[in-house]
């Protein structure tokens, strides 16, 4: 059986990696939002919303480009640099915001993400339910977080956080799901995948074989969905 063309095949499964690294993230700073942990411990955030939620969660999505897989290189890339821009902002430019205006821009800066996590999780019916669980409890979080910034509400804003911790749990099982599915060469963790193949086929050459899920690599155009 042909292996994958081109320099894909040197690459292994990014969004394992990209998911753990904004679970990860994403956890520690849901469990701020929702008041488990005072707001004067939020600075633990930083560290790993640059390195790990960022950087990391970056550099999974420009590999997800070379497996040639368009939502996972989009979703790992911006979402790389979602914690890329929420260290800065947190770190530098926050404070240049006047007090009173900081709870509007806030606002906008997480209605849009909740925008963008929206049509992303439109996309995810054709990746698999475990992708879809987590665009499906994003985007609600965006939501809730920005009214709790623009209401000036507590209870929205820590439902939000809630909502948070939800993804970030969706996040995880879908990372071990690949990371297992992948080691053990067996379905471990069911991931309800909808999709025939894992990369994007319409541009690869006829015959061209491309990796179809943890045990099994489907040519193009053999039963693809």
């Amino acid at each position: 059986m042909k292996a994958e063309l081109g320099p894909a095949r040197f690459v292994s499964e990014p969004a394992a990696l990209g998911l753990a690294a904004f679970a990860l993230s994403t956890m520690v700073l849901s469990i701020v939002n929702v008041g488990i942990l005072d707001d004067v411990d939020a600075p633990v955030v930083l560290g790993l919303a640059l390195a790990y939620g960022g950087i990391v969660q970056l550099l999974a999505g420009m590999w997800a480009f070379i497996k040639n897989d368009t939502f996972a290189a989009v979703a790992l890339s911006s979402y790389g640099g979602f914690w890329i821009s929420f260290y800065l902002l947190q770190s530098q430019f926050l404070g240049k915001i006047p007090a009173d205006h900081q709870a509007g821009a806030l606002a906008l800066y997480l209605f849009s993400w909740a925008v963008f996590s929206f049509y992303m999780w439109i996309a995810s019916f054709r990746v698999s339910i475990a992708v879809q669980a987590v665009f499906l409890t994003l985007w609600p979080a965006y939501v809730l977080l920005g009214l709790g910034k623009a209401l000036g509400s507590d209870l929205l804003f820590e439902l939000g956080g809630a909502f948070g911790i939800a993804t970030a749990a969706c996040a995880w099982y879908t990372s071990a799901a690949i990371v297992l599915n992948k080691t053990f060469a067996r379905d471990v963790l069911p991931m309800g995948e909808l999709r025939a193949v894992q990369q994007d086929t319409s541009d690869a050459p006829a015959g061209a074989v491309v990796g179809n899920g943890p045990t099994t690599r489907t040519p193009v155009g053999t039963n693809a969905r």
